[in-house]
Parts: structure tokens; C-alpha cells; sequence
């Protein structure tokens, strides 16, 4: 038994340093905008070097599929182009505000190889093209009026392995939406007495454990990071894999035809019973209140920043759900790209406005910082720029060129400093 173990052991150590001595590919795929901001004017040829890499040596012969066009519209494709000298230069053009797409697969060894660039045409230009629902705002102040007819009743349990020399860490639960209807999360507070900022923390799609923001709860502030699926937070990551391939598989499609009954209503009122658990707490200051996350988490922080006009600031990394009706016209809207594939039902269609990240962004009235890559093919960058576009109050956008649905360092850092500053901290 103790061999097996010590093997066990022995192997488990090997294969993390296998992975963590793995890094990159011998050949990248280099696909290069000729003007280095990557942003054009309506009309303006915009020319894509393609470039195939070995040892930082382009690489004769190599042979490639490239796509062409508007993103996720192609106009443009070849397949089985043998690159003589290694590189390849392609032109296409828009006629009106939005991104055009290249994206290339080299074969190499038997092996595919990827790259891709999106060029920007007068981004800032881009107007979404969803309907804004006359009732929007009496459908959602009704359902949070509902939703707050049932009390909080929160759990909280110490979770002693977690905590640090200045910070208490929590595994917390509350109602949501109904009776027995809970939201589960990691709350963080600050040991020492006082009162302090607070940051929400909304969660990308899937499912997984949360362990906290233990770092900005040590600068000086209250952070609670939430789950959005009712179950708790501090299971192993096997538990939740079974979940999503289970009871909540494409969860983000149940009930899309029924603005009441679909599964993001809990969700979203979720986010905001969430600002109420923070306003309860006697450590909470009541002034400094931010809320952030990306992807489906950027979606959710649009809505309860507008939701909630106790939210003071909200931060926001390529946020999805946005411009969901751009695709009946032609035009990348964002994920889950509902309707990019069939045309919906009017049922669907008039549901998903109430879900729409614009719809929210029309509202918010408080700070924002934003921030995502042109190579993004989950939140294609003209769905955010559409609800970008939409927000009237006060705003700062940082693109990192390069980035797809991930973030850079630089990004992430420049992401955390905005906070907390608006926290004070």
C-alpha cells in the first residue's frame, strides 16, 4: 500500500512538471493589420500580412486555410494555399463601422496551427441594433420587488484554512429569487475592526469552486464572489464537471422563451439580492460599492450596476450577452449567439431583450472601466462595442489588440488597480 502511494505521489509530481515545462508551440501562425492600431475608416483597405513561423524563421512551404471577412461572416475562403517564402498578404475592406476577420489554420507536420487578427473599422461608431422594450424597466423593478418579498435568511461559515493573519474568509449562502431559492459565495472581510468599501465579484459562464478575493479583502475592503447556480461554492471541481454535463447543461438556453421562467432571471436577480447580502453587513462602509467580472460576469456586471443604484463603479472584461439581435441582421452579435445559427421564434426573440447586455448598458449611470481584445471569438468585439457605445456615463476603454476571450497580465493589472482606486483603497 505504501509503494502505491509513494507512486501515486511520484507520478502526480512528474506530470505537473511536465506541464509546467510545456510552453507554447514551435510554430506560430503571425497574422499582421498594416496599420499598427489595427483601426480603419469605412472604405479604407485594410492589408493582413500572414506570416508562418519556425525558430522565428518564416517557414517555406508551409501550407494554410484562411477565412476572410466581416467576423463570423466570412466573404472569403481558401483552403490549401502553399506559403513559398513563408508569408502571404491578403486585402479586404468594410464600408460601414465594424471588424473585419482573418483568421488562418497552417498544416505543419500534420499538425494544425492557428492564428487570427481583426481589424477595426471606426469602432467607435458601432450602434446596437436591439430593440429596447418598452416595459424593460417595469419587468425588472417588478421581479426585484417580487424577489425581495423573500428574506435574505444568510449562512455563514469560517472557513479557518482560508483565513489569513488580516482577513476572515466565509462560505456564505442567501435567498434569492424565492423560498429556498439560495446564492452561495466566498465572502471576504478585513480582521480589524471598522467599516469598509465592498466589490462584487459575478462569475463567467460555467461552473466551478470560488476561493475569494482574499488579495483586495487584504488592501481594505469587503469582497464577496458569488456562484450563480444555487449550489454551493466549495465543492471539487469533478462535482460541478458532472453538473454541467448534467442537470445544467446549456443552462444558458432553458427556458428562453419565457422572460419569467428563463434561467438567467434567477440569475441576474441573483446578482443583485447579492448588493442587498453586502448593504447588510455592519462591516460594510455604505459609501464605496464596485461590482466586476467578465465575460457572462461583464454581463452581469452591466445589470446590476443598472439595476442597483447602490453600485458606485463597475469593471468590465469582454463582457458577453450583447447585441444578441445583431445576427438577424447580419452582424456578430455575442455569446451565446443565440440566434446565429436558426432564427428565433418571437417568443425568444422578445425574451432575449430583457437579457441583453445594451439594454442594461442604456442604464448604468455610474463609472465604468472596459476592457477586450479584437481577437475575441466568444465576445466578437463589435457585440461589445455596440453596448459600449450605448453607455452614457462615464467611461474608459482599454483594448489589449492582441487578446481573444483571456486577458494579459498587463490587462489584468491595470483591471485591479481601476478598482481600487474607486474603492479607495
Amino acid at each position: 500500500m505504501k509503494r502505491i502511494v509513494t507512486y501515486c505521489i511520484y507520478l502526480y509530481f512528474f506530470l505537473i512538471g511536465i506541464q509546467a515545462q510545456i510552453r507554447g508551440n514551435e510554430i506560430r501562425v503571425v497574422i499582421s493589420p498594416d496599420h499598427i492600431d489595427w483601426t480603419y475608416q469605412p472604405k479604407e483597405k485594410c492589408t493582413f500580412r500572414i506570416q508562418v513561423y519556425q525558430a522565428q524563421n518564416l517557414l517555406p512551404g508551409a501550407v494554410i486555410d484562411y477565412e476572410l471577412g466581416p467576423e463570423m461572416y466570412p466573404t472569403e475562403k481558401k483552403e490549401g494555399v502553399i506559403l513559398k517564402n513563408g508569408e502571404l498578404v491578403v486585402k479586404s475592406q468594410l464600408n460601414k463601422p465594424g471588424f473585419i476577420r482573418c483568421k488562418v489554420k497552417a498544416h505543419v507536420n500534420g499538425r494544425i496551427y492557428e492564428g487570427i487578427a481583426a481589424a477595426a473599422y471606426a469602432p467607435e461608431q458601432i450602434k446596437a441594433i436591439v430593440q429596447n422594450p418598452t416595459d424593460f424597466d417595469e419587468f425588472w423593478n417588478h421581479s426585484l420587488a417580487e424577489a425581495r418579498k423573500t428574506p435574505l435568511k444568510p449562512t455563514m461559515e469560517l472557513l479557518s484554512d482560508r483565513c489569513t493573519e488580516s482577513v476572515n474568509v466565509y462560505h456564505v449562502s442567501f435567498q434569492n429569487i424565492r423560498w429556498g431559492s439560495r446564492t452561495y459565495g466566498i465572502l471576504c472581510i478585513p480582521k480589524a475592526p471598522g467599516k469598509y468599501p465592498a466589490l462584487l465579484r459575478v462569475p463567467g459562464a460555467g461552473i466551478r469552486p470560488y476561493y475569494g478575493d482574499v488579495q483586495t479583502a487584504e488592501k481594505g475592503a469587503i469582497t464577496l464572489e458569488i456562484g450563480v447556480h444555487g449550489i454551493p461554492v466549495t465543492m471539487t471541481q469533478d462535482y460541478y464537471d458532472k453538473l454541467f454535463q448534467g442537470a445544467i447543461y446549456s443552462y444558458w438556453t432553458t427556458n428562453a422563451d419565457n422572460r419569467d421562467e428563463f434561467y438567467y432571471k434567477r440569475v441576474f436577480i441573483g446578482a443583485v439580492r447579492s448588493v442587498d447580502f453586502i448593504c447588510s453587513l455592519p462591516e460594510y462602509n455604505g459609501k464605496a460599492l464596485g461590482v466586476t467580472g467578465s465575460s457572462q460576469g461583464g454581463a452581469l456586471s452591466f445589470a446590476t450596476a443598472a439595476l442597483d443604484n447602490r453600485v458606485t463603479c463597475l469593471a468590465a472584461i469582454h463582457p458577453a450577452m450583447c447585441d444578441h439581435e445583431a445576427f438577424l441582421h447580419g452582424q456578430a452579435g455575442g455569446w451565446p449567439h443565440y440566434f446565429y445559427w436558426q432564427k428565433p421564434d418571437q417568443a425568444r426573440l422578445e425574451t432575449s431583450r430583457y437579457y441583453d447586455s445594451v439594454n442594461f448598458a442604456r442604464r448604468i449611470k455610474v463609472p465604468g472601466w472596459y476592457s477586450w481584445g479584437y481577437n475575441d471569438e466568444v465576445c466578437p468585439p463589435t457585440s461589445m462595442y455596440a453596448a459600449y457605445n450605448s453607455i452614457q456615463a462615464p467611461k474608459e476603454l482599454h483594448p489589449y489588440l492582441e487578446t481573444g476571450h483571456f486577458w494579459y497580465q498587463e490587462q489584468y493589472d491595470a483591471w485591479n488597480e481601476w478598482i481600487w482606486k474607486q474603492l479607495g483603497l
